[in-house]
């Protein structure tokens, strides 16, 4: 119920469906950032399977994120 409600604007007036894309871009590129740092400590340990795994959901967030920044454009130009 509190999901419903949340979603509805109820709880922070905002009822923006753009919002919530632009939150997902901004959390998207945020894991990308953070992913760095876990990829540079496997690598500082010699961890070339565990750095791979991380560039690879690095990789997913990048994309997340441009698919995320292309509804935007679309939504946008309306």
């Amino acid at each position: 119920m509190e999901a419903t409600a949340q979603e509805s604007g109820q709880v922070t007036g905002t009822q923006d469906k753009d919002y919530n894309v632009i939150w997902f871009v901004e959390q998207c590129l945020s894991n990308v950032l953070r992913l760095d740092s876990y990829v540079q400590d496997a690598e500082r340990e010699g961890d070339s399977e565990l750095a791979d795994f991380f560039r690879r959901a690095q990789e997913a967030s990048r994309r997340g994120a441009e698919q995320g920044k292309e509804h935007l454009r679309k939504r946008l130009a309306r």
